[in-house]
């Protein structure tokens, strides 16, 4: 396998992990264990890594992207002896990833702005925050065609994830509306042609925000993560610094920290097990890590 790969990139020059499967095809781990035991190619893998939420995991840490996904998508595979050519597809990836991230955040934006434009005066301007999370606010998100969840259609990678809070004195009646409305045009989105995107949200008032943040189940553990790495895109600035408040008084961020540190070893440590072992002999546990985790608990 390792022939292979050298002879395809000396042909078509650096390459993804998903285009040298594309090629060669062949077990993904056998793939990901020779590009990077051999002493001939390097991998290079841009963008960041970030904390996710998993409960096959001990103490739930573990990072995204997972192993995989990172080298299929995120990582490029070159010649050792050619360096320079590496970096500059490296770039050109990380270029692109940026582009589709700043793309989905417009999709957010525009989002925000049609349910807001159908309350009118009704709208409660200083009681409601919308919270944009996920791999688009590291930007990292992908545009891998991947199944949407209730429906298996084919969406344009990675979804959007949209947390909107609001004040406790804010009406039920008016929150039912404002989810009913959200989802009409979650489902415009992800019928469109020309948008095709899937939109995962959660409408909550802050009085589930202050149960969240005791931070004492997978769950709740799973929300507080959302709100800390969510950017602001629409609402009360100083409403959503209430939120972050919770967290901060919480000692959430603190925690969230010492997850992310745990995370960082747990990735470490399985990197070198799955490096140094048989591919035949890993079993189904250990292999469970190589791939992607959905952390979609918050959204349902």
């Amino acid at each position: 396998m390792e022939e292979e790969i050298i002879n395809l990139i000396n042909i078509r020059g650096p390459l993804t992990g998903s285009e040298i499967k594309k090629f060669i095809g062949g077990d993904s781990l056998l793939l990901w264990q020779t590009c990077k035991t051999s002493s001939n190619l390097q991998v290079k893998s841009v963008g960041v890594r970030y904390l996710r939420f998993d409960r096959q995991v001990n103490g739930f840490a573990r990072l995204s992207p997972s192993i995989l996904r990172e080298f299929l998508t995120y990582s490029v595979v070159g010649l050792a002896e050619k360096p320079i050519l590496i970096e500059k597809r490296a770039e050109e990836i990380f270029s692109h990833i940026v582009q589709v991230s700043r793309s989905k955040m417009e999709i957010a934006y525009n989002l925000v702005d049609v349910v807001k434009a159908q309350f009118g005066d009704a709208w409660p301007n200083e009681q409601v925050c919308f919270i944009l999370a996920g791999d688009i606010v590291y930007d990292m998100a992908h545009d891998v065609p991947r199944p949407e969840r209730s429906t298996g259609r084919l969406v344009r990678g990675s979804d959007i994830d949209l947390v909107v809070i609001l004040n406790d004195k804010v009406p039920d009646e008016f929150i039912s509306r404002l989810d009913s409305t959200i989802y009409q045009e979650k489902y415009k989105f992800l019928k469109s042609p020309s948008v095709n995107e899937e939109i995962d949200y959660i409408v909550k008032k802050m009085e589930r925000v202050r149960e969240q943040v005791r931070f004492d189940t997978f769950k709740n553990m799973v929300a507080c993560k959302i709100l800390q790495e969510g950017k602001l895109i629409g609402g009360s600035n100083s409403f959503y610094y209430e939120v972050i408040k919770l967290l901060q008084d919480n000692g959430v961020i603190e925690k969230l920290d010492r997850l992310q540190e745990a995370a960082i070893a747990f990735r470490n440590k399985e990197e070198e097990f799955l490096v140094q072992s048989d591919a035949k002999i890993i079993n189904r546990e250990d292999l469970y890590f190589f791939y992607p985790a959905e952390e979609s608990e918050e959204f349902e």
